[in-house]
């Protein structure tokens, strides 16, 4: 008998003869099988813009939703200007968050639909946006904007049956394009309040699906521009419903000292118990880091911080109002986080506990975020020659230009599953963390006596001497830049009511070692921008430590997040000078630190 039949043939035997003694293979032999418990790392953008928004599609975006689905999904489709654009890898979900303030109204303006004709102004936006002009097309872009950002928008735009028309489309879209497992199209939209063109934009997201976000339109700045209306109108979906919703702030570096208040803005008086519940209750993260700017901290806040001034958006509002010294502190996340401290102590809860996320505010309808294949923040702002100094706007005599555009950024969330569900739940225990566009792998845990929680937890007191063991550990994104460094960003609340900060070394690549300072020499930079290239030289692909404060007081309210810092590489500008041959003014930043900030865990004795 041939061997290979004879061997077959025991095989057999020897099957038929467990299956004769009843001995089943074990439903649970595998261990990740039933395993409801484990976390996996997805990636996305909560903050993206479309056709549907006004804004974005008069600074000329042609794409809608479909495309935006399929671009985060990793399809190739074309851009605005005709390219064709595609992500290194897909995302996991997506967050179309169109402004609900005059959604869709915008391509009808354009296409000179008659029922909008009517509106002296938008007759004029008609005329202007459809120019051959450049400079009456930006005027008129401006114009779209400031009315999105003082109320000024005609009354027309504000139909409620439109409006549930498109509102319609949108869920439709969501639910087609959604996968669970595989790709989620989570459910949301951009209020859009910003009283005298300070930034107070809330993204709005669902853990429910169509059924449920059917039931009531969103919520317009128009409206109310006041952040407790929002917070009430939430509350009244989910008793409304029985679904569940969330708030996310953002761009607070354009506030003008109203985004983290410790004055009620609508009052003029001191924050209450109300408020800030309320506020704990319905924000549990915030978008830190995105295309207008970074948002974690600012040199005038953080002196001793070397690393503080990433991609700052510092000179004024939406409306061109200058900014003065004394607004700092009520615009960046690490200043916030120490106020509420404060006013947990004062008020009995933290109004500014929350987690952080990253995410790009594309109004492409592309969610980019890596230099080497950044698209702009508008239509207008596409890959060309000339778009580092080309102006992306002009307010009030405050001229932003091309170069002064940040790739950021992508959220990364520590979810049970790729679901609508999952991804909500994640944010709401703020087991999240933001990236300016790399996707490392980032975690943080800490424990504490018979206490153990990852990053957007809380610890309490134990009655044993010593303080909390913090484990960290970062890796390079895959197909990017090794690592410089891991540090911990503490701060907490003194004796007296104050606040302090501490940056730590916690573990870095290469033979370095921390001066008398306690500082950290730079390493060496493998950036080539002759051709807007690097190695990986320098760096590491992984670190890890465990960690404990060395200055640890167990009567101190505290909380600590991990930042973690990748070796230089090119930013977006240096790409652009060697792909389209330009030179660009010393002003231009051509190297970039990427870096990841992690929800923080809090101390409260």
């Amino acid at each position: 008998m041939n061997a290979r039949w004879s061997v077959t043939i025991a095989s057999m035997s020897l099957l038929a003869a467990v299956n004769a003694t009843g001995v089943e293979p074990p439903d649970n032999y595998s261990p990740y099988a039933h395993n409801t418990g484990g976390k996996q790392l997805l990636w996305g953008d909560t903050h993206l813009h479309t056709t549907l928004s006004l804004d974005a599609r008069a600074f000329g975006v042609q794409l809608d939703q479909d495309d935006a689905y399929r671009f985060a999904r990793g399809e190739t489709v074309k851009s605005t200007g005709g390219i064709n654009v595609k992500l290194s890898r897909p995302l996991d979900f997506l967050v179309v968050s169109d402004h609900s303030d005059a959604m869709g109204t915008m391509s009808e303006i354009i296409a000179g639909n008659k029922a909008f004709m009517t509106d002296a102004t938008a007759a004029s936006w008609n005329q202007r946006l459809n120019s051959d002009s450049g400079a009456t097309q930006l005027k008129a872009r401006m114009e779209v904007m400031t009315s999105l950002t003082d109320g000024s928008a005609p009354a027309i735009l504000s139909d409620r049956d439109f409006f549930g028309g498109i509102w319609g489309d949108y869920l439709e879209t969501a639910e087609a394009y959604n996968e669970p497992g595989r790709f989620t199209a989570m459910i949301g939209y951009e209020w859009t309040s910003t009283v005298g063109g300070s930034n107070l934009h809330r993204n709005v997201l669902y853990r429910d699906g169509a059924d449920l976000a059917a039931e009531k339109l969103p919520f317009t700045a128009l409206e109310s521009s006041n952040p407790e209306d929002l917070w009430a109108w939430m509350s009244d979906y989910e008793k409304a419903t029985g679904g569940q919703i969330l708030a996310m702030a953002h761009n607070g570096n354009i506030s003008n000292g109203l985004m983290f208040p410790e004055v009620n803005p609508s009052t003029g008086e001191p924050l209450t118990a109300e408020y800030v519940q309320a506020r704990a209750r319905w924000e549990p993260i915030y978008e830190v880091t995105q295309i207008k700017g970074d948002g974690e901290t600012y040199p005038l806040l953080s002196k001793n911080d070397e690393f503080a001034d990433y991609e700052s958006w510092d000179v004024a509002n939406f409306a061109g109002v200058r900014k003065t010294p004394d607004m700092f502190q009520y615009e960046y996340a690490r200043s916030a986080l120490r106020m509420g401290l404060q006013l947990e102590q004062k008020l009995g809860t933290n109004p500014y506990q929350f987690g952080m996320i990253g995410s790009t505010d594309s109004h492409t309808a592309l969610a980019t975020a890596e230099e080497n294949n950044f698209f702009g923040k508008m239509a207008y702002m596409e890959p060309r020659a000339n778009r580092w100094n080309s102006p992306v706007g002009d307010v009030g005599g405050v001229v932003t230009l091309g170069w002064q555009m940040a790739a950021s950024g992508y959220a990364a969330v520590w979810a049970t599953e790729n679901t609508r569900e999952a991804i909500f739940d994640a944010m709401m225990r703020r087991e999240t963390y933001a990236t300016t566009g790399p996707r490392m792998v980032v975690h943080f845990n800490a424990a504490h006596g018979d206490q153990a929680v990852p990053m957007g937890g809380s610890l309490s007191a134990v009655a044993e001497a010593g303080g909390p063991v913090f484990t960290v550990g970062a890796m390079k994104d895959p197909i990017g830049a090794n690592l410089d460094r891991i540090q911990i960003v503490k701060g907490w609340l003194n004796d007296d009511g104050s606040t302090a900060e501490q940056v730590f070394e916690v573990i870095w690549a290469g033979a370095r070692a921390l001066d008398k300072n306690g500082k950290l020499p730079a390493l060496a930079s493998t950036v080539d921008l002759t051709t807007a290239t690097y190695t990986n030289a320098v760096g590491g692909s992984q670190l890890e430590a465990t960690w404990q404060d060395p200055s640890f007081d167990p009567q101190q309210s505290a909380f600590y997040y991990v930042r973690v810092l990748e070796i230089l590489t090119p930013r977006w500008t240096a790409y652009d000078a060697v792909r389209y041959g330009v030179t660009m003014g010393d002003e231009v930043p051509m190297t970039t630190q990427e870096r990841a900030y992690t929800s923080p865990i809090w101390y409260q004795p």
